[in-house]
């Protein structure tokens, strides 16, 4: 919300700078944005009276107009269309500088001269359309300069306040909380009850008062829309973010940014039979100011006359009964609306149809529910004054069991004291209290301090528990002024877990790795939740931010592969990712269950460019090695294993499923997934180049071995290469676990060094050599012991996997 400073200082007037007092404000908790000047610099403009008007002899769109500065009467030449007799209007005399840093000077147009310029409001930064020349209100003196007889020399203040702030949402808020920050009296308008001059009024229902407790409606007849809005209503307007449009959008909108509550007028001949406020029916459609055709849904607050929806209720009015200001066919007659609207009847209906507008804003956050009253009479007399006509009476329809009531909050000062660290006068909370709305309605005493009961007023919704009531207190006394205390506590450290691993040991090891840490939102888009997840069933939001975070993710590689794509998208070449964070799947029964993962990417070269090497493309067995650097910290190496099995978003003969086996119990658990992206998956995202994905549940990740220590044999290791031929469809994981099993207790590494496949074996065949070190703690093993074990892993090859030694 942007406020004028001016504006603000007319309701209260403390004595701070403008700087002090947005120092003031974020420290309350309104956190201000930016405070910038009302216009931008400019000297040498003063007003002008236009005193005659001629056409220019050389040129048809150029006049002569002779202006009084106050000085004496000048000739300039001007464009603009509006120039008329008698109008005043921003005269820069001759060494004016505007804001573009143009210097006004003395010249001759189509020869004939002219002394200076008339302004209109985009050439003094004053507004951004080009609309002839700024016409100025009656009554100003010609010669006294612009910045003072229009005010200029101030500030807007634009403030960024939480949701639970709604009652600041307009000046009379903001002005009664800068008033109890300064302890300085506030100076409302005197808002008195316009009485009524005719008899006429318009019938008002309320058929859904959950929605709608109060609704209150005026007539008005004989209004000319076409006078123009006053300019200092006009420049209030403009100063606080809001373009005016015609004079009785203009009060409306003046309302709302004076004293917080929504209004709307009605073109009265419109509407028909009475007003009904209601929920929409099925299938109703309602065409909005703005031109947009909505269909309606069924929780969606209405206002309606006899021939259906002429309003969404606190969104937006109906293009069919709005005021018009065609001079051929003004408005004449309209109906005031002033209505309190439940928040929660209104909270996110306008986000829900794509709108957001300032009545909206604040419905949603809460509108003091007893100030439709003042606002009708405000509003009531600034058009009489502005646009005239005869009001009626006040029509009201209320639900007060509807209405909100008023909580009752205890206080207690030891709990105060407690949570702030300091005790804070009696007679200061008090006075505080009463400033905010929140006079003590009982007072009692006791061993442990004062304990007040107090009621929340009708303008704060927030205010609810006693912790709301001692946040108030911290805020106005000043933060800064909370004296610094250090807690008692004792100190107790957290037992370290030796058989378990944390995220922060994987974070490490990958980062250690060269992978870098993303954090990616929850939410993804339902599409590629499905690209790798199609069997898995996502939990869809509600009220979704945007349509491509719609749904609760399965899976984190949706995320690690929408970062590459964006980093691609910005020539980055190379990339090693992983996230550790969440997956929620959505069970048959409606419930989400969470689980936590640790997942990664890689994509692009293996090594960063450089001279001394050549580039080569990452392949699975790179993914797979980060995968087993990470097995490797639960200092388990025999308790997994990879299989090559499917999975429907990675490639099928590139992809491996990573099971935990338990040797005790004889089982085994499904820990995650490595391979390359499936190619379709590949197309349908638009990689040109392969990636590589990998995560891992953290929970079959959780149990690990305690080291145990063995000592070093004295005595030398025997190697001895065994070569075979076997099937080329038996994995290598299975030749090694085999020959493993068979070498017995003295195996103390096992590799395999060599795979060959050609010609000479033919199609479906292949050769593998394996390393086999044999040694014995307490002695130097015999060739025969080596040999024997040898025999008996061959013999284990031949048998069980149809090896043949080579």
């Amino acid at each position: 919300m942007k406020i004028s400073e001016r504006w603000l200082r007319e309701w209260v007037n403390p004595p701070v700078t403008a700087t002090e007092l947005v120092a003031q404000l974020s420290m309350a908790g309104l956190e201000v944005d930016s405070a910038e000047p009302a216009a931008p610099a400019f000297t040498g403009v003063v007003v002008g009276a236009v005193v005659a008007v001629e056409p220019h002899p050389d040129a048809d769109k150029l006049r002569v107009c002779q202006v009084d500065d106050g000085a004496g009467v000048h000739t300039v030449v001007c464009g603009a269309p509006n120039v008329a007799v008698g109008m005043l209007v921003p005269y820069a005399r001759p060494g004016a500088v505007l804001p573009d840093g143009t210097r006004i000077g003395q010249a001759k147009l189509r020869g004939v001269a002219s002394a200076g310029m008339l302004c209109g409001a985009d050439e003094l930064g004053l507004d951004t359309v080009r609309d002839g020349l700024m016409a100025l209100p009656a009554g100003l003196t010609p010669g006294v300069d612009l910045r003072d007889a229009l005010e200029l020399d101030d500030t807007l203040i634009e403030i960024d306040l939480t949701p639970n702030r709604g009652d600041c949402l307009g000046l009379r808020g903001l002005a009664r909380e800068v008033g109890v920050l300064n302890d300085c009296a506030v100076a409302e308008p005197g808002i008195e009850p316009v009485p009524a001059r005719i008899e006429a009024s318009f019938p008002v229902k309320i058929s859904h008062p959950e929605g709608c407790p109060r609704y209150l409606g005026r007539v008005i007849r004989g209004v000319d829309v076409t006078r123009p809005t006053p300019t200092w209503m006009t420049e209030r307007l403009r100063r606080c973010g809001l373009r005016p449009i015609d004079p009785v959008v203009d009060v409306t909108n003046y309302v709302l940014l004076e004293l917080g509550q929504p209004m709307h007028a009605f073109d009265l001949e419109r509407l028909t039979g009475g007003i009904d406020v209601r929920l929409a029916h099925p299938g109703e459609k309602l065409t909005l100011l703005d031109g947009s055709e909505l269909t309606l849904r069924e929780d969606t607050l209405l206002i309606t006359d006899a021939e259906g929806p002429v309003a969404m209720a606190g969104i937006m009015g109906g293009e069919h009964s709005g005021i018009t200001v065609d001079p051929a066919a003004p408005t004449r007659d309209i109906f005031l609306e002033c209505a309190f609207f439940s928040p929660l009847a209104i909270s996110g209906r306008a986000r829900s149809y794509g709108l957001h507008t300032d009545a909206s804003h604040r419905y949603e956050r809460g509108v003091d529910f007893e100030l439709q009253h003042m606002a009708m009479e405000r509003a009531t007399a600034l058009l009489l004054e502005i646009v005239g006509g005869e009001p009626g009476p006040v029509t009201e329809a209320a639900d007060k069991a509807a209405l909100p009531v008023r909580a009752g909050v205890t206080l207690r000062e030891a709990r105060l004291a407690q949570l702030l660290g300091m005790r804070i006068p009696t007679a200061t909370v008090e006075t505080m209290l009463e400033r905010l709305g929140l006079p003590p309605v009982s007072t009692q005493n006791t061993d442990a301090g004062r304990v007040w009961q107090v009621q929340a007023p009708s303008w704060r919704f927030d205010i609810e528990r006693e912790a709301d009531l001692i946040e108030e207190v911290a805020r106005i006394y000043g933060y800064d002024n909370v004296e610094v205390t250090l807690p008692v506590s004792r100190m107790r450290l957290e037992p370290t877990l030796a058989r378990q691993t944390d995220a922060d040991l994987f974070r490490a090891q990958l980062a250690a790795a060269g992978q870098q840490e993303i954090l990616s939102y929850s939410f993804v888009e339902p599409r590629l939740n499905d690209l790798f997840e199609p069997d898995a069933q996502a939990a869809v939001l509600a009220n979704p931010i945007s349509a491509d975070l719609a749904a609760m993710r399965t899976s984190l590689w949706p995320g690690l592969v929408k970062t590459w794509i964006s980093n691609r998208n910005r020539q980055q070449q190379r990339a090693r990712l992983f996230e550790i964070g969440r997956t929620f799947a959505l069970a048959a029964d409606g419930a989400v269950t969470e689980r936590a993962w640790v997942g990664g990417l890689l994509a692009g070269s293996r090594e960063p460019e450089s001279w001394n090497q050549p580039a080569v493309e990452v392949d699975f067995y790179d993914a797979r090695g980060v995968v087993e650097s990470l097995l490797a910290l639960t200092r388990d190496p025999d308790g997994w294993q990879f299989r090559a099995e499917a999975h429907p978003g990675l490639h099928p003969g590139q992809s491996a499923a990573v099971y935990r086996l338990d040797r005790e119990g004889g089982g085994e658990v499904l820990a995650g997934w490595v391979g390359r992206v499936h190619p379709e998956v590949q197309a349908e995202l638009d990689l040109p180049r392969p990636v590589y994905l990998f995560a891992l549940a953290l929970d079959v990740l959780k149990t690990r071995e305690i080291p145990v220590h063995r000592g070093f044999s004295r005595f030398p290791s025997m190697r001895r290469d065994i070569a075979i031929e076997l099937d080329a469809s038996v994995p290598g994981a299975a030749v090694l676990d085999c020959a493993r099993s068979a070498a017995g207790e003295h195996l103390v590494d096992l590799c395999l060094f060599d795979v060959y496949a050609g010609e000479k074996l033919g199609p479906d065949r292949r050769s593998l050599a394996l390393g086999v070190i044999l040694q014995h703690p307490d002695r130097t093993l015999e060739d025969g012991e080596v040999t024997a074990r040898i025999d008996a892993i061959v013999a284990a090859l031949e048998s069980q996997l149809g090896a043949v030694r080579r």
